[in-house]
């Protein structure tokens, strides 16, 4: 695979670190555009869900991934013509989408749309579950941003009004599911720096990937 561009930011971690927040943060403090890969996956599951597929059906659902059309920006995400922003973060899809995740075939789809956005807008801020290790291994910058399954699970309770206990049960299934899958299991990258982010605020985190940022570019420059 050849060299990813310059600008490409890979920020994985496990369900509920603050990936997306601190991702969108990072993007807009640098200029970049953003991608946030897991709500293509929960798109697919949306549309697979939506057609009254059932998501462990891995042919149908592969079917589906390779046809639907996506449009994910920052702030919207739309399949096949339909805005989807709040469904894809539904119930129905969070308890289904780990199983469309581990299906190879939507993977092998997804990743491709992932490389093709890459290239098409110079690089950006990607995030996900894979970005460093399966989308982009080659990626400048790799950070892995993680947090405790309680502060998690804390910081997500604050956010839906939900139990701490039942959050950070749902929080270690994910984490279980997403590491021990057989395609592109979560993992630290190879590289990745990480950033545990107990105790940390938004702008610390984003400060710290920032000032990573700038001395790999200055180094890349300079070499």
């Amino acid at each position: 695979m050849s060299r990813a561009p310059l600008d490409i930011i890979a920020i994985d971690g496990p369900a509920g670190a603050g990936k997306s927040t601190v991702s969108r943060a990072v993007a807009d403090r640098l200029g970049l555009t953003y991608l946030d890969t897991g709500a293509m996956y929960r798109a697919v599951t949306f549309a697979a869900v939506s057609a009254g597929i059932d998501p462990t059906d891995e042919p149908a659902v592969a079917e589906i991934a390779a046809r639907v059309v996506l449009t994910i920006s920052s702030d919207r995400v739309t399949v096949d013509g339909v805005d989807a922003t709040s469904a894809i973060r539904g119930a129905e899809v969070t308890a289904a989408v780990s199983v469309v995740a581990a299906n190879p075939a939507v993977r092998a789809e997804l990743v491709t749309r992932q490389r093709a956005w890459a290239t098409t807008m110079g690089g950006g801020v990607m995030e996900g579950r894979d970005i460093g290790s399966v989308v982009f291994p080659e990626a400048p910058l790799k950070v892995y941003l993680t947090a405790s399954a309680r502060e998690r699970a804390r910081r997500r309770a604050a956010e839906v009004a939900g139990d701490v206990d039942e959050i950070a049960a749902s929080i270690e299934r994910r984490d279980r599911l997403d590491s021990t899958r057989a395609d592109s299991p979560l993992i630290r990258p190879d590289g990745a720096h990480a950033v545990d982010t107990d105790g940390l605020s938004i702008d610390e985190v984003v400060d710290a990937i920032v000032a990573l940022f700038r001395s790999v570019r200055t180094s890349e420059v300079s070499a």
